[in-house]
């Protein structure tokens, strides 16, 4: 069963990239533009891996995670940020993100990390 990425960003341009390569690798894959359509689709849906952007109008990343966290302990988030806030890396990371990238990022790359973190589960 392919395993379901869920991408939340605000960037039309950044959740239709991500969106299109990873279908390509195989991943079912959902978007979300905002906090409330995240976490109605981590109920519905429960993705394997959330790609979280930490910017976000009204809801920020932080608080999408937490919710996430306390609605599906199990599922992975890896945080996108285009700021280089240690601070807020480092808190969400605390919250339990297992990663994060910077923006603009190498799209090889966050295959790759995504590659690895379900191989590291045996999940994919």
């Amino acid at each position: 069963m392919p395993k379901k990425i869920l991408v939340v960003d605000d960037q039309y341009g950044i959740r239709v990239l991500l969106n299109e390569i990873l279908q390509k690798d195989g991943y079912t894959m959902f978007q979300a533009a905002n906090g409330v359509q995240a976490l109605k689709i981590v109920e519905e849906e429960v993705p394997d891996l959330v790609l979280l952007d930490m910017k976000i109008p009204g809801m920020d990343g932080l608080e999408i995670l937490k919710r996430i966290k306390e609605i599906k302990p199990h599922v992975d988030v890896m945080m996108m940020t285009a700021y280089g806030e240690l601070n807020m890396i480092n808190e969400a990371l605390n919250l339990g993100a297992i990663n994060h990238f910077a923006k603009p990022f190498d799209i090889d790359d966050v295959r790759n990390v995504i590659k690895e973190n379900f191989k590291s589960k045996n999940i994919g």
